[in-house]
């Protein structure tokens, strides 16, 4: 038998909010697969993987409906791509903050 969680279970899980869940119900992206005896819903361990996959497609900045049923190899080419646009981002904040840091030094040091 497949574990099955709950709404509240896999958005708590999964640090997921109720809405965003409904709303990739809505979008056809995921689907309860049953309900309990108190006609709560259920969610079997595919739609938590897609839910968790959905989340970190997001966060990365894709449009769901366009990559999130895209050949493996799309995706993953997808992904290293953003990877790398993020760790770009990632070093010039990174120089940003050093430069800030050096400039609160010297206003500091003439005080």
């Amino acid at each position: 038998m497949r574990k099955t969680k709950t709404l509240s279970e896999v958005c708590s899980v999964l640090e997921v909010s109720r809405r965003a869940v409904q709303g990739y119900e809505n979008a056809g992206l995921v689907k309860a697969t049953e309900r309990n005896k108190y006609g709560h819903l259920l969610y079997d361990e595919e739609a938590q993987r897609r839910i968790k996959k959905i989340r970190l497609l997001q966060q990365l900045g894709f449009k769901i409906k366009e990559i999130m049923d895209a050949p493996d190899e799309v995706v993953t080419e997808a992904i290293r791509t953003q990877i790398c646009r993020c760790k770009m981002e990632l070093a010039q904040k990174k120089e940003i903050i050093h430069r800030a840091e050096a400039l609160i030094a010297e206003l500091t040091k003439n005080q």
